[in-house]
Formats: C-alpha cells, structure tokens, sequence
C-alpha cells in the first residue's frame, strides 16, 4: 500500500485513468468501513481511501478534539485489506482558505440531522467538494447508514464531477446497532442501551411493512425509547427519496438521533 501525504505526490504516483474507486474516511476505521472497501475492491482495479477528520462539519471544537483517532490501527487495517492507496492530508491542503469551509445547502435540506447540527452538512460538501477535485476517481462509495449525508453528496455532486456514487449496505453490530466510530466513546452498558433502541426501531418497521397505518404509532415509540437513559434529538419518518414528510409504503424510511451519554448516535431503518 502507497501512502500519500502529499498532493504532488498523489498525482505524480496514482493513474486516475484507470478504475479507481474511491473510500473518503476519518479513520478511526470499523467494519462498515471494511464493507465499504470490500465493495470498491470486487468493483474497481485500485482502491485509493482518505483518511481525514474535518474540522469544518464539527459544531463545537471540542467534538472535534475527542473524535477518536488511532491511525497506526488504521494502517494495519488497510494493509490487511490489500487497499492500494491511502492518503492522509494536512488541513492546510485541503483548505487554502476558511471561504472553502462551507458550502450552503437548501432550506428544504435543513431537516434532520441538517436542522440540529447547524454548518455541519455545509462542512461535509466543502470537504467533499475539495477531495472531489484532488482525488479524479471513477467510483465513490458511501455508507448508507449516514443517509442524509449520502443524499446531500449525490444531489451537490451531480452534472459537477465524473463520478458515480455507489451505495454501500449499513454494517450492524449483534444485528441491530450500526458500526459507527462514536461507538468507541461508548461503555458496554451503552453498547446494550443503543442495541435495545435500534432493536425496538427495526421491529416498529416490520410492523409498518405488514400493515402501513402502524406508522401511526410513532409518538408510542417516541415514548418507549425515552425512558432509556437518553436525549432523543429527533425520531421521523421521511421521504427517502426526497427527505420531505409525504411518505407512502414504498418510500419511507425511519430516521434516528439522540444523545446517550454524551454521545451522539444517527441511524436509520
């Protein structure tokens, strides 16, 4: 595996030509990483992956400071997985100035996590926006758990970069919480509290697939998942097509945020 730290010599080195797909990171790698990688490897000749932690999608520095970082581990993960490339950049080279930071989404798009994390989605397209234009990839793969940031990314790079997103399928620990890099700030008795709500949420949409009226029942899962010891942000059920509220049987999706000792979790079902 070549590891970049620099753009020059991620140019000089790697023949954007060729099928490349591309993984964007912030390290801290975990298995829905891995199914993201595997998924580019069967797909593409090269994989090249980023590891970077944005500063500019991070409401309050100090989330940003404790976001979990081991990247020796990270190393050692992607060796083991045969990735080709890695490139780690500086702040200053993805960002030459603080005008790059933040790209403005539509009023319609601030729902959801983009209603509560106020500049975070503006972050998360400026960095996609500054990678899109150093790394010439032809695929991009990304997370279906992190839904609302997938939407956002393929509406603002689409007819503006050569590439192809390619959705990649949530990874769940004990089949019900999602993988997440958050999930190291949590304790094991965290672990059970969040396995127990997305639990309660996939039975709550088995019940919706059997009978759609059922979506009535929100407000009682609302309540339900209160009384763990958390701060629930927000529970809706959207448009996954659209993120609007006119849903039917065939485009809903169920989206999750709360705060479980301090930490934020998202999912969707």
């Amino acid at each position: 595996m070549k590891i970049f730290k620099s753009i020059n010599k991620l140019h000089n080195d790697v023949n954007f030509k060729a099928n490349i797909g591309f993984v964007p990171t912030m390290g801290s790698l975990h298995k829905g990483h891995v199914s993201l990688i595997e998924s580019a490897k069967k797909r593409c000749e090269k994989v090249l992956v980023s590891i970077f932690v944005n500063p500019s999608q991070f409401n309050k520095k100090k989330d940003f400071r404790n976001y979990p970082k081991d990247i020796l581990s990270d190393i050692k993960i992607l060796k083991r997985l045969n990735v080709d490339y890695l490139f780690i950049p500086k702040t200053k080279d993805i960002y030459k100035n603080k005008k790059y930071m933040k790209i403005k989404i539509p009023l319609k798009d601030k729902v959801l996590c983009a209603k509560f994390r106020k500049g975070h989605f503006e972050g998360v397209l400026a960095v996609m926006n500054q990678l899109l234009k150093l790394i010439k990839a032809r695929y991009l793969f990304l997370g279906l758990k992190d839904f609302q940031q997938l939407y956002l990314i393929k509406k603002f790079i689409k007819n503006k970069y050569y590439i192809k997103v390619v959705p990649v399928k949530t990874v769940r620990f004990k089949n019900s919480l999602a993988y997440s890099s958050r999930n190291k700030l949590l304790s094991s008795k965290d672990i059970d509290i969040a396995c127990k709500i997305a639990k309660r949420i996939y039975s709550f949409n088995l019940s919706i697939k059997r009978n759609f009226k059922n979506v009535s029942n929100l407000n009682n899962l609302k309540n339900n998942i209160s009384k763990h010891n958390i701060k629930l942000e927000y529970l809706e059920i959207r448009n996954k097509f659209t993120l609007s509220k006119k849903i039917n049987r065939s485009n809903y999706k169920i989206f999750i945020a709360y705060y479980l000792n301090n930490v934020r979790l998202i999912d969707n079902f």
